[in-house]
């Protein structure tokens, strides 16, 4: 990509500006070493004491402390059609993107990020909140988790699911954003399948992460 800001050949995270913990923090950094900041996700990395391989944005919310530490690696993107969430998404080339800071907050800025997750969706990204991860499946996936954990599968257009090894398995059903979706449903074995005909969101708490990069590195 001629705009390209960040290549890196090992899973990064991404931080942004809703609430970020040291602990999910460190859950990422456990398995993504490398930093890029979203805007005002570089206050949280400033604060957590981190420092990013760039930050990407239009760079308004940064604290002035952010702007002092970081000023050798701001990347100024103006335009104004676009979220720092997908400036920074479409500037990373990296075989996995852990996202975090981007859940959680204003229910726009949620919607906004699930809509650059399905327009991106040949990049392998999960986001992590405080309690969920959330990632984009489309055809047939493979999970491998423990028996009790939530897990909801949730449209993004007219899709036919069928699952094996749920709690409440679907057989070829219709989900719609506007209709029926699977939003409580439970994992009844050690290995769960997931077959749709179209795009869908899978989420599940934080102790599925390492079955969700599995997932999207597929």
């Amino acid at each position: 990509m001629s705009n390209l800001i960040v290549h890196d050949s090992e899973p990064l995270t991404l931080v942004g500006g809703a609430v970020v913990s040291q602990t999910v923090l460190n859950i990422c950094l456990k398995l993504a070493p490398t930093i890029v900041a979203a805007d005002g996700g570089a206050n949280h990395v400033w604060a957590l004491e981190n420092r990013p391989k760039a930050v990407i944005g239009d760079l308004d919310s940064l604290s002035q402390e952010s702007r002092i530490a970081f000023a050798d690696v701001l990347h100024s993107v103006t335009e104004q059609d676009t979220t720092d969430f997908e400036k920074a998404i479409c500037r990373i080339d990296a075989p996995l993107i852990l996202a975090a800071g981007f859940l959680g907050g204003r229910l726009d800025h949620t919607l906004a990020v699930l809509n650059v997750l399905y327009r991106f969706a040949d990049k392998a990204v999960i986001c992590l909140s405080e309690e969920d991860v959330v990632f984009l499946v489309s055809e047939r996936t493979k999970l491998r988790l423990n028996p009790g954990q939530r897990l909801a599968i949730l449209p993004l257009a007219s899709v036919e699911v069928t699952t094996r090894g749920l709690v409440w398995d679907m057989n070829r059903s219709r989900l719609h954003p506007t209709g029926l979706v699977s939003s409580s449903n439970e994992v009844a074995e050690p290995e769960v399948d997931i077959e749709a005909s179209g795009p869908v969101f899978v989420t599940l708490p934080l102790a599925g992460l390492d079955a969700a990069i599995t997932a999207v590195r597929a």
